[in-house]
């Protein structure tokens, strides 16, 4: 049996498709199971990764679970995975934590406490590292939608989108194929861009024009004070920072793994072109 937590994440939606075609034995996890919308036959469970009363059930007979990073209780999630008969947890973690900084960037450091917790556990662990999500563009829909620029406090960062589908693929053949069991994997896209050229391929693909606020790192910030905590805040522009005019490092992991090439921003724009035509 195998527990997906997150399950109202695109990347696990995809995972359950991918499980459900191969006719493995799957259980979805989330802290509101009711909002989950899962396929006659599959059992939706309650496991809110910062409430440990809810892990002894969710994990009953589970032999593999597919986790979202959380720290905040990762060790009782550990104790009660090997208290269950847990044998492999495949991460969702981050590229963050490949940073030498890592240990003082809250991003990074939530990851990478998850991360040495689990690979100094008895569980065997397989962790998934992707650069940045491809769908991170779909906080400019409501932007776009409302025919407003962009706000971006350095249009030449450059990025390494990825495609929740391919992630997806690498998570099911992880969980599949024991030969892969105990790797870290670094996850990138096949392109490295700028915010500017995404915003470019957005708007050729959705026909819509799309026009940038080049703000100040402060501004950007007093902008999205409502949606992301100032701690936040400061390390993805610092992130940004040290990428502007820096392009990313790529890897062909997603290709080894999934026997294609991972699939471009412009196919995750096509994919999600409704998002961004209101």
């Amino acid at each position: 049996m195998i527990l997906i937590t997150g399950g109202r994440g695109a990347v696990a939606t995809h995972l359950l498709a991918l499980l459900l075609q191969a006719d493995r034995p799957v259980r979805v996890a989330s802290s509101n199971p009711a909002e989950l919308q899962v396929p006659d036959g599959i059992t939706a469970v309650t496991c809110n990764l910062r409430d440990p009363a809810t892990f002894p059930a969710a994990l009953s007979g589970v032999t593999e679970v597919f986790l979202y990073a959380e720290a905040s209780h990762i060790a009782e999630f550990i104790d009660a995975a090997v208290t269950a008969g847990v044998e492999h947890v495949v991460l969702l973690s981050s590229a963050s934590v490949l940073n030498p900084d890592a240990a003082d960037d809250p991003l990074a450091k939530s990851h990478l406490d998850v991360e040495t917790a689990l690979l100094t556990s008895p569980l065997t662990t397989t962790i998934l590292r992707p650069g940045s999500f491809a769908g991170n563009a779909a906080g400019w829909a409501w932007p776009i939608k409302a025919g407003r620029p962009v706000s971006l406090p350095y249009p030449g960062s450059y990025t390494d989108p990825i495609h929740e589908r391919d992630i997806a693929e690498v998570a099911f053949t992880v969980l599949t194929d024991p030969c892969h069991q105990g790797r870290c994997l670094h996850l990138t896209g096949p392109e490295t861009l700028t915010f500017s050229e995404q915003i470019e391929q957005l708007a050729e693909i959705t026909g819509r024009p799309i026009t940038i606020d080049h703000v100040t790192p402060e501004e950007w910030k007093q902008e999205m004070a409502d949606y992301i905590p100032g701690q936040y805040a400061d390390a993805l522009l610092d992130y940004w920072q040290a990428h502007d005019g820096r392009p990313a490092s790529l890897t062909d992991t997603v290709e080894q793994l999934t026997g294609h090439a991972p699939r471009t921003f412009a196919t995750w724009v096509r994919d999600h072109a409704t998002a961004f035509i209101g």
